[in-house]
């Protein structure tokens, strides 16, 4: 379960005190997605900072499975996050000198020498590559692939670990409409199969409408919408 419990979060300014986040609460079980949209600066990806272990709150607390992540040594929530945190972003963030392969298997690359096993790796890597249609990819660098085609090497990249949470910051933001939508597609069914906690930020109202739990941040407060997803 991801649990978050009246999290503020403040940066200090010359003019003062600047609130981001204010007495935000969240629950979420082991299946379960979650969409969360709000206006630019409304806090919503400092949340998903907060929620993966990034960056502390200022106050409040935040739960994964039990464990608090805060709670925890530098290099042991370094590890923490490696296996228990998968991250999407909006520019993908692939290395540009990697293959497809290469990419998806950074991760493992810092993961504790107990957990780590090179020829394991690769074939999970390449089967995860073949679910999101991208076995004939394994060679190819970032820059010889389409926008729709980096965001599924990202989410390759963020499933190697097979994480019990994964967040997704604007997952479909840089795709025109029909590559965001096989992307989000795509997105939902790994989901599905996987039972991953799914937490994404977006300003996208096609793809919020395809969650059944949906959020809204504004002035720093989250609260739920009523409306259901169909």
């Amino acid at each position: 379960m991801l649990k978050a419990s009246h999290l503020t979060k403040s940066y200090p300014t010359p003019r003062g005190e600047l609130r981001v986040l204010s007495d935000v609460s969240l629950g979420l079980q082991r299946g379960d997605a979650a969409c969360i949209m709000g206006p630019s600066g409304s806090g919503k990806s400092t949340l998903l900072y907060l929620l993966g272990a990034l960056e502390p709150p200022s106050s409040g607390t935040v739960t994964l499975d039990g464990q608090d992540p805060y709670a925890l040594g530098e290099r042991e929530q370094s590890a923490f996050r490696n296996r228990r945190i998968g991250f999407v972003f909006q520019d993908h963030a692939l290395l540009p000198q990697c293959s497809v392969l290469e990419n998806v298997l950074t991760p493992t690359l810092v993961a504790p020498p107990a957990e780590r096993e090179a020829a394991r790796d690769a074939d999970r890597a390449r089967e995860i590559l073949d679910r999101v249609g991208l076995s004939d990819r394994l060679d190819h660098r970032p820059g010889e692939l389409s926008g729709g085609e980096k965001q599924r090497v990202a989410l390759a990249r963020a499933l190697i670990r097979d994480p019990l949470l994964l967040l997704c910051d604007e997952p479909t933001g840089n795709l025109d409409s029909a590559s965001a939508d096989a992307v989000a597609s795509l997105l939902l069914d790994l989901h599905a199969r996987n039972q991953t906690i799914l937490v994404v930020v977006t300003h996208s109202a096609p793809l919020a409408a395809r969650f059944a739990s949906r959020y809204t941040i504004e002035g720093g407060r989250l609260t739920r919408d009523s409306a259901r997803a169909q």
